[in-house]
């Protein structure tokens, strides 16, 4: 049975790169055809775990449920259909079971905002960051060569062992004025910023 519902549109495409990019993940089960995406986030991220899933819910089989994680975390996820667009993005996301950045890889508003309310972060209004320890200092720094697409400047910065991404202060206004405006609401807090006031 064809387990695949038509072509992915532009912006579920964007979702989908912007989820890779931060907690999202692509998997192919042993004898099946297609990729499938699993989108997972805490319980407190229902708001925004349920948006993703009205974004693709036409490739999804069923909505997001809690499930008990490790320790006391509630997890809240739901998992697409296979789609054969999906195994295109795995073979470029992937390399050896490793989340890489693909140096195709294009920025574009909606991706940057879905990947920094899941994996962005503050300290104070001067220091905002993109958490992106679970990359090689090599696909870091290609990180950084992307973000010069959207106008934006930022560096690797050391946290403990792990190195991340931090914006330059003074690209925290363009970055706002990218972000601000697609982000879930239980996310503004990332950006000490509520785009409806403005």
């Amino acid at each position: 049975m064809d387990n695949t519902v038509g072509s992915l549109t532009q912006l579920q495409r964007s979702i989908i790169i912007g989820s890779l990019l931060g907690d999202g993940y692509l998997r192919i089960l042993p004898g099946r055809k297609d990729a499938f995406l699993e989108i997972n986030h805490s319980a407190n991220a229902k708001e925004y775990v349920d948006w993703k899933f009205e974004m693709l819910r036409n490739i999804c089989v069923s909505g997001p449920k809690k499930r008990k994680g490790r320790g006391k975390r509630i997890a809240y996820r739901f998992f697409t259909r296979q789609h054969p667009e999906l195994s295109k993005l795995w073979k470029k996301f992937y390399k050896k079971g490793e989340k890489i950045i693909p140096f195709t890889l294009k920025l574009n508003p909606i991706i940057l905002s879905v990947w920094f309310m899941d994996d962005g972060s503050r300290c104070g209004d001067s220091n905002f960051y993109l958490n992106t320890q679970k990359f090689r200092k090599e696909d870091q720094q290609k990180i950084i060569e992307k973000l010069k697409d959207l106008g934006l400047k930022a560096r690797m910065n050391r946290d403990k062992k792990y190195y991340r991404v931090r914006f330059f202060s003074s690209s925290i206004p363009k970055l706002k004025e990218i972000i601000g405006g697609f982000l879930v609401p239980s996310m503004y807090y990332k950006l000490s910023y509520n785009p409806v006031e403005t």
